[in-house]
């Protein structure tokens, strides 16, 4: 039995996708902590973790990003995602690692598991010499000779001409002004705040070291082959549970054996700006003869969406394990977790990116042939309903993500992550 202290950002994707790693990890045996918001406590106690507060962390859970940020508003693409790593990962690392050093002042630790963007927790594992396991919540972060810097939502190009490119792109983000090059003058000083000396490397590499042990909720087929992929790295697949038990289904349900196609549209578990994709969304797709199922992630009477039109229907929440074997295309905002559920089921996407990574993500849902990724600026009915148009009437798609979705069926999920942990706890690392 082993000692795991599980730490995660306060935020729905964060501690969402560790619930079935912390439940996996419970039910082998092993006395697991978790550490993160409040808000998140019955989530972190229904797996059998031991919940441990955030105390001088900055605890925003049960907020979206503009609530907790309000600066953040408005903005996209790669201002988004490096504001996001400065405002989110960077400044409150500082304070979580006072906390988690404290906690494993009271309990030591054989192995800390997090997401790959609670630094705090690398920074206590750094100092202490405890082995960290990263369950990814996103894309693979580290850099490539194949690979443009993360953040241009460029694809892989591993010939001579484009390793080319890749160093000069790396090169110019550590040297010209910019949001990359503020973001690694951010880390170094979050670093230097944390008593810890400088990585010596660009942006969203220069915060912490790899970690021991890299697992991605994913399979090889949607992340960018590399030929110098770090050899902790494993796919392992989605991060999903059993099937949720009690779903009722709404009147409408038999409508999807109907015949039309049907179109899922979600904008995430802490969506607050319809707006942004699903009053978008619903316009688009209003004059099409599909059934759009639209989920909202808040209570849809707080969401003014108008006069719904007859083909559309409307529901905080629908278990993707019970729509997406139903659903023919799933128009999204990018979330990653969301992303590699829906193509686990097979399901061809349009993605709509705006914040955060989102637009890494599109990327590669276009790189891997299972879908359309759409411009980051203001998305507009017109190029949406195009965008699915497309998708439903291109058979490719739909036979890549069913590729994809046999690939999925190969990997084990959370029991797969919990025996590489348990390998590493084994391990251990010790003093120097």
């Amino acid at each position: 039995m082993a000692q795991i202290l599980v730490a995660t950002t306060p935020g729905e994707g964060h501690v969402n996708g560790m619930v079935e790693v912390a439940r996996a990890l419970v039910h082998a045996g092993h006395q697991v902590r978790w550490y993160t918001g409040r808000a998140f406590r019955p989530k972190v106690e229904a797996t059998g973790a031991v919940y441990v507060p955030m105390r001088e962390g900055h605890d925003w859970g049960g907020k979206t990003r503009e609530e907790a940020f309000p600066h953040h508003a408005g903005l996209t693409g790669l201002k988004s995602m490096t504001a996001a790593f400065r405002d989110i990962f960077y400044r409150p690392a500082h304070a979580q690692m006072r906390d988690i050093l404290a906690i494993l002042d009271e309990s030591p630790a054989d192995v800390i598991v997090t997401g790959e963007t609670i630094f705090g927790a690398n920074f206590a594992a750094e100092r202490r010499r405890v082995p960290i396991a990263w369950v990814a919540t996103s894309i693979y972060i580290f850099g490539s000779r194949d690979t443009a810097p993360l953040g241009l939502g460029l694809h892989p190009d591993p010939t001579p001409l484009g390793r080319l490119r890749n160093r000069v792109l790396k090169r110019a983000s550590r040297t010209l002004s910019g949001p990359l090059r503020e973001l690694r003058r951010a880390a170094d000083v979050t670093r230097s705040r944390a008593g810890l000396a400088p990585i010596g490397k660009g942006p969203f590499e220069n915060i912490v070291h790899p970690p021991d042990l890299y697992l991605m909720g994913t399979v090889p087929s949607f992340e960018y082959p590399r030929t110098d992929m770090l050899p902790q790295t494993h796919f392992v697949g989605p991060f999903v549970g059993p099937p949720p038990q009690g779903f009722e289904h709404p009147s409408w349900w038999e409508e999807m054996r109907e015949g039309r196609p049907v179109v899922h549209v979600t904008q995430g578990t802490v969506a607050n700006d319809a707006d942004r994709l699903l009053a978008p969304a619903i316009e688009a797709l209003a004059g099409m003869d599909v059934l759009v199922v639209a989920t909202t992630g808040v209570p849809p009477e707080s969401i003014d969406l108008g006069p719904l039109p007859a083909n559309v229907r409307l529901e905080r929440f629908v278990p993707h394990f019970e729509l997406l074997p139903h659903v023919d295309v799933m128009v999204t905002n990018g979330g990653y977790g969301g992303v590699n559920t829906a193509l686990s089921h097979g399901v061809p996407l349009v993605i709509a990116p705006a914040t955060e990574e989102k637009h890494e993500v599109a990327a590669r849902v276009a790189y891997a042939g299972v879908g359309i990724g759409l411009p980051r600026r203001r998305l507009s009915a017109h190029r949406l309903r195009q965008a699915v148009g497309t998708v439903l009437a291109t058979p490719s798609y739909r036979a890549r993500a069913a590729a994809l979705s046999r690939e999925y069926g190969k990997h084990a999920g959370p029991r797969r992550a919990v025996e590489l942990i348990e390998r590493l706890a084994g391990q251990g690392r010790g003093p120097e």
